[in-house]
């Protein structure tokens, strides 16, 4: 049963605001398509991230780099079209603002105008700064996200957990001050020691949005087919699955084999005269 404020008819960063003011969490979980999108926002969700992880869960890449601008518009787009109540926020995968700013304004631009999206996600701190104050500039929402950050995975080489080394840990909390100072609505952080997270969402008035950083924060995002249990290969320590449809399909697709095979389907029934 959907604990969502029946109050509340659509999302905005705005709400989010006043949801980290009031102490109410913030439910946050990746979308991709139209039918799942429809599923989660009508279940109460509070936002839809397309995630660049479509990469990996729906086109099978062993990282989020491979994943272009054009593949996320298209899965912006079909989510758009899902929701009601949802804020969706769309990353801006690799490649399409890293180094220059201009060329991260036309990535967010084509996202806002071609998605009809209502934000962007971007992953790195001081080193985007101005790629993110020219988005912001232009009027369009951005998200932050900070700690293990998939599109720098061979610079890192690893996706164990981040900044548990004080210097790491410095420059995090710098980099989180220093989003909220350029705009950001909101921060996402990642893999990171729980008391670290507990201490970024003390010290940045913005709502932040844990995944792997404990319970302290203002929210908690997940990928929605690893918490479907979609996808078995995936357990890190932070996953809580919360149904097990890897099964239930799996099940489902045998039956209907069977059936077929053996001409129980169709009946007489399902059959038009």
């Amino acid at each position: 049963m959907s604990v969502h404020r029946p109050d509340i008819k659509k999302i905005t960063t705005h709400q989010l605001q006043e949801m980290k003011n009031r102490g109410e969490k913030i439910s946050m979980l990746t979308a991709y398509d139209y039918s799942m999108a429809r599923l989660l926002d009508a279940a109460g969700i509070d936002v839809l991230l397309v995630g660049d992880s479509a990469s990996n869960v729906m086109a099978g890449n062993e990282t989020t780099l491979p994943i272009t601008l054009d593949h996320m518009i298209y899965h912006a787009t079909s989510v758009v079209k899902a929701v009601d109540r949802a804020l969706v926020i769309v990353d801006i995968p690799f490649g399409s603002y890293q180094g220059n700013s201009s060329e991260a304004l036309r990535s967010a631009i084509r996202i806002m105008k071609e998605s009809g999206a209502h934000g962007v996600k971007m992953e790195g701190g001081s080193e985007i700064k101005e790629s993110i104050t020219r988005i912001l500039s232009a009027g369009v929402p951005v998200m932050g996200h900070l700690g293990l950050t998939p599109q720098s995975i061979y610079k890192f080489g690893t996706y164990t957990v981040r900044a548990r080394e004080e210097e790491e840990a410095a420059k995090l909390i710098h980099d989180a001050k220093l989003l909220e100072e350029c705009g950001c609505f909101g921060l996402v952080l990642e893999k990171i020691p729980s008391g670290l997270a507990k201490r970024v969402a003390s010290e940045v008035n913005i709502p932040v949005i844990g995944i792997g950083a404990g319970p302290h924060v203002d929210g908690q995002v997940l990928v929605v087919h690893d918490m479907l249990g979609i996808t078995q290969e995936f357990k890190p320590r932070f996953l809580r699955r919360y149904a097990d449809l890897h099964k239930t399909i799996t099940e489902a697709v045998s039956h209907y084999i069977e059936d077929v095979k053996s001409h129980d389907f169709p009946k007489d029934t399902e059959s038009y005269k």
